[in-house]
């Protein structure tokens, strides 16, 4: 899970589908599969880019098995 955190205080929390290391590139990737995108999903991918400098894969619903290996 990914808090965010506002001066100090911890003011939510977000948890990705998925998080894994690209096997070629060993870049962390933090992935989420989404159905319909709300307004609290929103702002908490635009505050977890903004606080930890990463970039959310979006990855729409039903599209995961096609494009990932599951194990």
């Amino acid at each position: 899970p990914y808090p965010i955190v506002i001066n100090g205080k911890t003011v939510c929390r977000y948890l990705a589908d998925y998080v894994y290391t690209d096997a070629r590139t060993r870049e962390v990737i933090v992935e989420d599969c989404k159905g319909h995108k709300t307004d609290v999903y929103r702002l908490k991918k635009k505050l977890v880019e903004a606080s930890y400098g990463i970039r959310i894969l979006e990855t729409p619903a039903g599209k995961m098995a096609r494009n990932r290996i599951v194990w």
